[in-house]
């Protein structure tokens, strides 16, 4: 089935979004991403976006740190997103891609005297972990500090370079710690350590992206478990010792984590409340839950 784009301002064919080598945001990173899962649900024949105002909201907050100036609000993004995805036809699992970035072919370091623009196109995508339980490596690589919150596109390379790291090393995922040393996030995830029956976090003060799957997990895990969440400074050492640790991503969703620098966790499956929470949220983003409704921005028409 072929997909679409939003590009310059028109929905068209993905394979005619192009743009010219001497983009700005090409050059130097200057764009902003965000990554919207869409998640068939076939009992109703829909595909619901998870979170996609929320997604939205952060995207425009980072674009005034970027200097980037959108003609659209948050509602009127959601909405060009819905009717692209809608344009697509898909009936699974998919996900969607928006990106507000300098659009002028003009080189130079500068945020000033350049035009902005938007796009989104959407495609077919399954589990970006795809394992029953991950492998993970704390890289040699750190998380930057003193960033500007959101998905900036040139603040992904120290990510990319962790990752591949993990791969050539045997493993799935990286861990990422601060220039300090305290655990800070993964490649593309946030993380998660169960220890004394509650979850634990990096705080936002450790650099960490304020993920919108971990503030779904927090919510969920308050809301329908009556368990709490504690955020602040994690030692590396803390990983090895924890009951459970799992990963949050709009690419992920819940992934366990079996393992740390081939240090087994807990039995090395699937922890007892990563899965309470795992199949709590997969109903929850496919729909099926109407006290999480709001969360859910229905695609076709009925």
């Amino acid at each position: 089935m072929p997909s679409y784009a939003y590009y310059k301002k028109k929905i068209i064919p993905l394979e005619e979004a192009r743009m010219g080598v001497m983009t700005h945001a090409f050059h130097y990173g200057t764009g902003i991403f965000e990554g919207i899962r869409g998640n068939w649900n076939c009992g109703k024949e829909q595909i619901y976006l998870f979170r996609l105002k929320e997604h939205y909201e952060r995207m425009l907050e980072g674009c005034h740190a970027l200097r980037i100036n959108l003609p659209h609000s948050s509602s009127e993004l959601c909405q060009i997103t819905v009717e692209m995805v809608r344009e697509c036809g898909f009936r699974e699992d998919i996900y969607v891609r928006p990106v507000a970035y300098k659009s002028s072919e003009a080189l130079g370091v500068r945020l000033h005297g350049l035009e902005d623009d938007f796009l989104v196109f959407a495609f077919p995508w399954g589990p970006y972990l795809d394992v029953e339980t991950a492998r993970c490596a704390v890289s040699s690589w750190r998380r930057p500090k003193e960033t500007p919150q959101g998905k900036i596109n040139g603040l992904y390379v120290n990510a990319a370079l962790a990752k591949t790291e993990a791969i050539e090393n045997g493993f799935d995922e990286a861990i990422m710690l601060t220039p300090d040393g305290y655990v800070a996030e993964g490649s593309g995830e946030n993380i998660f350590l169960v220890r004394e029956g509650k979850l634990i976090t990096p705080a936002t003060y450790d650099y960490i992206l304020k993920g919108i799957t971990r503030d779904s997990v927090m919510k969920l895990a308050k809301n329908e478990l009556h368990v709490e969440t504690v955020e602040r400074h994690i030692e590396r050492g803390e990983l090895y010792s924890a009951e459970e640790v799992f990963l949050t991503g709009t690419a992920a969703n819940i992934t366990p984590v079996g393992e740390i620098d081939r240090r087994k966790i807990g039995d090395g499956g699937i922890g007892k409340l990563t899965k309470k929470l795992q199949q709590l949220y997969a109903e929850v983003i496919q729909g099926k839950k109407s006290q999480y409704m709001e969360w859910c921005t229905p695609v076709y028409q009925k």
